[in-house]
């Protein structure tokens, strides 16, 4: 599976571009157990690195590599050359597999194909509802990773001035009302202040999953008491217990005991992280 490419990491590979040249140093293709997977790249300048294709010996090598071939300029446009790396003893690496590592000299010129070739591994989408404690901690967390996030709440004055990257505030008053505009393939956390918006949010979030079957999480703040009362009063509202086994409640990794914030988010984060790729080989 090609990776997401980090919107952060793109946009210090452009700034940095704009003022001096680099080599693009991408896995085109990997066999077997390998650090990063195909798509996975990292931008080499004189004197500076954006992005990892894995470290160890293979990353240390393919940069030796790139910055030779910045300063010999033995490249010119967008000519490019690939090498085999096997990933045995000789190399300091015993993962056993094979990657393909393609090297191409870039200059500020070269902004808008990157954006277009870097840029087309779309990010998972998440909407989060609830704007309290968890939820700014969830937004620290989640902003370096290969997500997209939608933040909506019904009350005013509940996000910060200034969003990281990828995350759009949307007031919503009715805040169940956001539920049909979300991207497909949304992952949701719902975390409002009220138990009764959390209920509403989760019927309408249910509502469209029966209708177009496109939200592969649908994740409830709170303890296994909440969600039983949950399930009665949706089963009130005429949802099935297969429905119902749709959401996720407590959310979060199991194992992780903490109540803070920060530790709920990052137990959220790494739940998010398997529903976004379940099926992605353990790297060595």
């Amino acid at each position: 599976m090609v990776s997401s490419v980090f919107s952060l990491q793109l946009d210090d590979f452009l700034a940095r571009l704009a003022s001096a040249p680099a080599v693009l140093v991408e896995v085109a293709d990997a066999q077997g157990s390998v650090p990063r997977e195909a798509g996975t790249w990292m931008a080499v300048f004189a004197d500076a690195l954006v992005g990892t294709i894995g470290g160890g010996h293979l990353e240390y090598d393919a940069i030796a590599r790139a910055r030779g071939l910045l300063a010999d300029k033995q490249q010119d446009g967008h000519e490019a050359t690939t090498l085999r790396v096997a990933l045995g003893p000789s190399l300091g690496q015993c993962c056993g597999g094979v990657v393909q590592l393609r090297f191409e000299c870039v200059g500020a010129d070269d902004a808008a194909m990157l954006i277009s070739r870097l840029g087309q591994a779309a990010l998972t989408p998440v909407a989060l509802f609830g704007g309290g404690h968890v939820g700014h901690a969830l937004v620290r967390v989640l902003a370096p990773l290969p997500f997209s996030l939608t933040w909506i709440d019904s009350r005013d004055g509940v996000f910060p001035a200034t969003l990281p990257p990828r995350v759009e505030a949307e007031h919503s008053d009715p805040v169940q009302a956001a539920v049909p505009g979300l991207a497909p393939q949304s992952r949701v956390l719902i975390m409002s202040f009220s138990h009764a918006e959390d209920l509403d949010i989760v019927a309408a979030c249910l509502q469209r999953q029966r209708e177009k079957s496109d939200l592969p999480y649908i994740g409830l703040i709170g303890s296994k008491t909440k969600w039983a009362a949950f399930r009665h009063r949706l089963e009130a509202r005429g949802f099935t217990q297969a429905e119902l086994a749709h959401v996720t409640s407590p959310i979060g990794v199991p194992g992780i005991a903490g109540k803070e914030p920060e530790v709920i988010a990052v137990a959220v984060a790494a739940q998010l992280l398997q529903t976004a790729d379940s099926t992605r080989e353990d790297v060595t």
